[in-house]
């Protein structure tokens, strides 16, 4: 099973998207003994740990008393990575994926998450390059009204100095569209899907000369229109991947834990075989034609609509322009295939559930 363990609450930063520099007080750190979380991970015995905020890094001794106890677990990191290098090395190399927050270029970088963000991650990333780490960096994106995908996703695919495995990006369309948007409809005419068609175009140019990029979004899907084996929640949310929040909660989604539909138990009642397959979408998803390609995006998103109805079919809409811009190139996909220039395990990603939703 996947566990998001959400360590902290707290962030040394305060996005523009996101507020979670905000978080004070008590019920921002953990709340339970590591004992008893101890006690109910024994009881699962395939664990995948994904630490998780808040900034986790702010916590590295509770980091490395993890790791001693579960020395045969699978751990991923999401960070903004300003404190990676506070991590031994030992520790580091031991994580199969870390998801690196960047946003793209340095102005857009800098403009979401304050002025010098930009250069500290670089440079962490770099030394995680130097000490030998081995695992899959992943540059996480947070897209909104200033970002260029095109530009921000190409730029971040195109750093040698260090270099990123694969590139991933969220969409900001989770909380109030009033406060974060200005013109959604504008931007996503415009500037996304038009960015996204030319994204496609170029991974398949690069295909031809057997080069698969790692576009995260790109890949998963892609091999599922190649297989035709349909995927449930991509995310794995309520599925086989949980959040332990800090008061010892379970819930479907670490971003949820003040909602109180996501919590399906606790560290102390809960057995992890009960909480397999606890929650899936509702309509409009499981009716939808493209519901085996995406899956039903996000579980949180599908239960809340904090956007409204006509908000959640906007976003729906958007990735709708991503599957047709992929389904178009399918053909030329199986071409390559057959001549053998690029191979279906290019498309295998991930190899273990790593926190990138797939779905922007």
């Amino acid at each position: 099973m996947n566990y998001h363990l959400v360590l902290t609450r707290k962030c040394n930063l305060n996005c523009y998207y996101c507020h979670g520099g905000e978080e004070t007080g008590p019920k921002t750190e953990i709340q339970y003994s590591i004992d008893d979380l101890t006690a109910f991970l024994e009881r699962d015995d395939d664990i995948q740990l994904m630490l998780y905020g808040g900034e986790p890094t702010l916590r590295v001794p509770l980091i490395i008393d993890l790791m001693n106890r579960f020395p045969k677990a699978r751990f991923m990191l999401q960070t903004n990575a300003l404190l990676l290098d506070n991590i031994p090395a030992q520790y580091v190399k031991r994580f199969h994926s870390i998801l690196v927050s960047i946003d793209g270029r340095e102005d857009i970088t800098d403009g979401y998450r304050s002025e010098g963000v930009y250069k500290k991650v670089i440079k962490n990333v770099k030394w995680l390059r130097d000490i030998g780490y081995e695992g899959d960096i992943v540059a996480r994106m947070a897209v909104s009204e200033q970002s260029d995908i095109h530009k921000d996703v190409r730029y971040l695919l195109d750093l040698s100095e260090p270099n990123f495995d694969n590139v991933h990006w969220q969409l900001n369309v989770f909380w109030d569209a009033e406060n974060n948007w200005e013109d959604f409809d504008k931007w996503v005419t415009n500037i996304y899907n038009p960015g996204i068609s030319l994204l496609v175009d170029e991974w398949i140019e690069k295909m031809k000369i057997g080069i698969v990029e790692g576009i995260v979004p790109f890949l998963p899907l892609m091999h599922t229109l190649i297989t035709g084996e349909p995927s449930e929640m991509r995310c794995g949310s309520g599925r086989d991947t949980f959040a332990i929040h800090v008061d010892g909660k379970i819930g479907v989604c670490p971003i949820s834990p003040d909602w109180e539909f996501s919590i399906i138990g606790d560290i102390w009642r809960s057995d992890p075989a009960d909480l397999k397959n606890s929650m899936s979408v509702d309509e409009p998803c499981p009716s939808c034609e493209d519901y085996g390609l995406c899956g039903g995006r996000c579980l949180f998103a599908n239960k809340q609509k904090l956007w409204g109805e006509e908000g959640f079919d906007k976003v729906c809409q958007v990735s709708k322009h991503l599957f047709d811009s992929l389904k178009k190139q399918l053909p030329v996909v199986r071409n390559l295939l057959d001549s053998g220039i690029i191979s279906i395990e290019d498309f295998n990603y991930p190899e273990f559930n790593n926190g990138c939703e797939i779905v922007p």
